[in-house]
């Protein structure tokens, strides 16, 4: 299955959004493959208005999310991957949801158990 995680962002975007609040992400400037304003990180995270009057082609993708948006009046393209993401919510509130950033990744397949064990019997009961 795909990971859950961006659909998650993807709702809770939209929840926000609906509410006529301001959606806020929280992301890990520190991740491989992150394209930040890094004048603007505190303590390896920045915080990132999303509202569509700040950013242009927002795109919350499968894989990372990414726009266009001005930070001191330049122009910037950001990409975060979705790992990246530490957390979604309204910056009015707080409410949202905040990722586990130890979590692994969510599409990894689940571990293999031992070949040679033996097949089990099915299980079956007659029920009257």
């Amino acid at each position: 299955m795909t990971p859950l995680k961006p659909y998650l962002i993807r709702s809770i975007y939209e929840w926000i959004t609906d509410n006529s609040l301001t959606p806020h992400l929280l992301v890990n400037a520190e991740y491989p493959g992150v394209n930040l304003p890094m004048d603007f990180v505190e303590d390896g995270r920045i915080v990132l208005n999303i509202r569509a009057e700040a950013v242009q082609s927002l795109a919350l993708g499968n894989d990372e999310i990414e726009f266009n948006a001005r930070f001191s009046g330049k122009p910037m393209r950001i990409n975060a991957p979705i790992q990246a993401i530490l957390a979604i919510y309204a910056k009015e509130n707080g409410r949202g949801m905040v990722f586990d950033p130890e979590e692994s990744d969510e599409d990894s397949p689940p571990p293999n158990e031992p070949e040679n064990k033996p097949p089990q019997r099915p299980q079956l009961r007659v029920v009257k």
